[in-house]
């Protein structure tokens, strides 16, 4: 049997791939960091790699004491990289976490300047558009225009735990947010950013209230078809925190939709943009949040948080894909439609998902980890195949399993002598074939 996978890394040290966005528009480059462990975040370099030839590149290196991770890139030129930037010259009150951390742009060619996405301010007045915390795994919406990423509020996480909760945001390609400076800690960024989430810190029971936002996904490459009939050309889903009837916590899927122009963001909702003292920042007033999935009554109710997983939309739109136990326990791909209503369910089988997941551009296949293996699930009939011999130990990790824009590669890490590298294998690629369905 010829290979089914192609290992594209060989240093001695740990390369972590986000979840999604992490080709090149040209579908040649993987873009990565270097950090002793998934969990730990202490890598200083922002590389690529060739497919081909596994030339490596260094995209962008932190200074000392600085830490950088979590990239992606654009999905349009020019070719943008952007990714988590610890604080610099940390010390015991200021160093990295949730709430220190912000996002950092490189624009090729020119890596060596590196562009701050979000401003901070965290002294009253606050300024529009500026955050209050920190910022994580920003993606370019597929015009390249907004990102999105999750956000903890550095004055909340301040006044409790219970106040400290995760919220969605994005970054509007507006006008750089200039921050009149009264801490050492506050900075400009080159972007507009808002929560578009809405948070409580104790939701009502039985309620559509969430206590924390997370893992969320752009909807559709144009957006999605609304219940009028006409295209809502910007949406988020995310998983929701709700309060069941008997007050136990349940993930959930939601929406919020979002203005297309960027001006619209400007104009605060029912409370400040830029938040309070005492108050998060609040969504911009044309945004809107919806529920979309109730499975509080399901053998097994909520979303599955484990493997972790991002909420991913069809190319068209028209269905979001969620993990969640089936009612033998077996985590399984479903499909919600950005209206709401039934969910379907897609893959069904003794071997449930082992890792986050990407559609295909095409919009007809989900690639993720299967019972050891990288595998292809066909969307229509729920037919899996598996795409890499089945590995028993180092089989793939369960954080990336990525299309590449022209669909013909999915990449992914697989621990090799004691070493997260980078692999890839193909779907239609001369020289690789499939390997065979899963029985």
């Amino acid at each position: 049997m010829k290979e089914t996978e192609k290992q594209v890394t060989y240093t001695p040290c740990n390369h972590q791939l986000t979840n999604v966005n992490v080709w090149t528009p040209d579908s040649q480059w993987l873009v990565y960091d270097v950090r002793p462990s998934g969990a730990s975040f202490t890598g200083q370099t922002i590389e690529r790699v060739n497919i081909e030839t596994c030339e490596v590149e260094v995209v962008y290196q932190a200074e000392p004491e600085s830490f950088v991770g979590v990239v992606t890139v654009s999905p349009t030129e020019p070719v943008r990289y952007v990714f988590i930037h610890s604080p610099e010259k940390p010390d015991a009150e200021w160093h990295y976490d949730f709430h220190h951390r912000r996002g950092v742009i490189v624009t090729e060619p020119d890596r060596a300047k590196a562009v701050t996405l979000d401003a901070m301010d965290i002294t009253p007045p606050f300024t529009p558009g500026a955050l209050r915390g920190g910022s994580h795994v920003h993606v370019f919406s597929h015009d390249g225009d907004f990102l999105s990423f999750t956000y903890n509020d550095h004055l909340m996480h301040e006044r409790g735990a219970e106040f400290d909760q995760r919220n969605v945001g994005v970054a509007v390609t507006l006008h750089p947010v200039r921050v009149d400076k009264q801490h050492p800690r506050e900075y400009d960024g080159s972007h507009f950013c808002v929560l578009v989430s809405q948070t409580v810190a104790h939701p009502q029971p039985g309620s559509d209230e969430i206590s924390r936002a997370y893992e969320e996904g752009w909807v559709g490459q144009e957006g999605y078809i609304n219940a009028d009939g006409f295209r809502q050309r910007r949406a988020l889903a995310f998983i929701g925190d709700v309060r069941s009837e008997d007050d136990s916590k349940i993930p959930e899927v939601f929406i919020v939709d979002l203005p297309q122009e960027p001006e619209a963001y400007t104009q605060a909702g029912l409370a400040p943009l830029a938040g309070t003292p005492d108050t998060l920042p609040s969504p911009p007033h044309s945004v809107r949040q919806r529920r979309l999935t109730y499975t509080a009554d399901r053998r097994f109710p909520g979303i599955a948080t484990s493997p972790r997983h991002w909420l991913r939309s069809s190319p068209d739109g028209s269905k979001i894909a969620f993990l969640m136990k089936d009612d033998f326990g077996v985590v399984q791909v479903w499909l919600v439609s950005p209206l709401g209503g039934e969910l379907k369910q897609v893959t069904d089988g003794e071997f449930g998902v082992q890792s986050a997941f990407t559609w295909s551009p095409d919009g007809r296949s989900l690639a993720f980890v299967m019972d050891g293996s990288v595998a292809l699930c066909d969307v229509n009939s729920g037919v899996v195949t598996r795409l890499t011999e089945k590995q028993s130990e180092n089989h793939p990790c369960s954080d990336a399993v990525v299309f590449s824009p022209n669909g013909k590669y999915i990449a992914y890490m697989r621990e090799v002598d004691g070493f997260i590298q980078l692999f890839v294998t193909g779907t239609e690629m001369d020289g690789w074939e499939t390997g065979e369905g899963m029985e």
